[in-house]
């Protein structure tokens, strides 16, 4: 039984559109899927990936309209390490950014930068064994677009020893040092996970990581449950997320972790060639649509209006 890598990673914003703009539009990844927030319907949830909303490739967003900024300290994730095919898309990226307005610092390997809300992103060239998982832009070159995630790095305010039982024994990450850095291998994707020490204390708000998802199959979900469970944690049951099936415990550092399926996916209810062009609503929520569509911002999607204007 393997974890394949990741399976999404959630975060908090202030502005839905802006968050469309910068990943739809600047970052060239595809909006998979415009929902709401299964616990406060009110709050868009936007889904951006490649071109089938791969596990692996998905980053996500609930939008609290207005909301204040957020910092990340101790228990929380504070970087996104993205992949590129090169050394040269880094060049190609950096310009890019650079013409948008956003600075970065670049470094053998690496390019550093924060979107909007201040949420820290780094370009790394990606592990070859990694599946190029790519969206189509028009503006961005099929060798310098977006792979998929590679990595994240969170903030720790315990020792680095308290968890690793869990990621070990438990979850499957092999070390690859003594400070607190791991790697995930599954079947078809790697990904890198470690630990940064710190003194602050984080400010959930926009800007901010929510929670991480693992990848599971499906037959093998309710197993990690109870694997989980054997192993101490206080975890769901598994819930039904529409596009996946989710467990959350919370980990010994604080970060919320989450073990999602592979199915039924993001075409589940939408035609493939068409995924986050419509509003889609869980269905408990389903009889607040007319209410729902007045109250959310309308979105403008740089893939649709692309097609239009085309």
């Amino acid at each position: 039984m393997q974890l394949d890598g990741m399976h999404h990673v959630t975060m908090i914003t202030g502005d839905a559109q802006r968050n469309v703009d910068f990943y739809a539009d600047l970052l060239g990844l595809r909006l998979v899927k415009k929902t709401v927030n299964f616990d406060a319907p009110e709050a868009y949830h936007l889904y951006f990936g490649d071109e089938h909303g791969s596990p692996g490739t998905i980053l996500t967003w609930f939008e609290f309209a207005g909301a204040r900024p957020g910092r990340a300290g101790a228990g929380m994730i504070h970087t996104l390490q993205l992949g590129v095919p090169s050394q040269e898309s880094l060049d190609f990226w950096q310009t890019r950014l650079q013409a948008a307005g956003y600075s970065s610092d670049r470094s053998e390997g690496s390019l550093r930068f924060a979107d909007y809300d201040g949420l820290g992103l780094e370009l790394v060239v990606a592990n070859p064994d990694n599946a190029k998982l790519q969206a189509a832009h028009p503006e961005v070159p099929a060798e310098h677009a977006i792979t998929g995630v590679e990595g994240a790095r969170a903030y720790i305010g315990r020792p680095v020893e308290v968890d690793v039982g869990l990621l070990t024994a438990t979850l499957g990450f092999t070390p690859t040092d003594t400070t607190g850095a791991y790697r995930l291998e599954g079947p078809t994707r790697t990904f890198n996970w470690a630990y940064d020490p710190t003194t602050e204390h984080g400010i959930q708000g926009a800007g901010t990581v929510h929670h991480i998802a693992w990848h599971s199959t499906d037959a093998d979900h309710v197993t990690w449950r109870q694997r989980i469970a054997d192993a101490g944690f206080n975890v769901t049951p598994v819930i039904d997320r529409d596009y996946f099936n989710a467990i959350y415990f919370r980990q010994p550092q604080g970060i919320l972790f989450e073990i999602a399926t592979t199915s039924p996916g993001f075409a589940v209810d939408e035609d493939p060639a068409h995924l986050g062009e419509e509003l889609r609503l869980p269905s408990q929520h389903e009889h607040l649509r007319g209410q729902l569509e007045q109250r959310l911002t309308p979105l403008t999607n740089p893939r649709t209006k692309i097609t239009t204007e085309a």
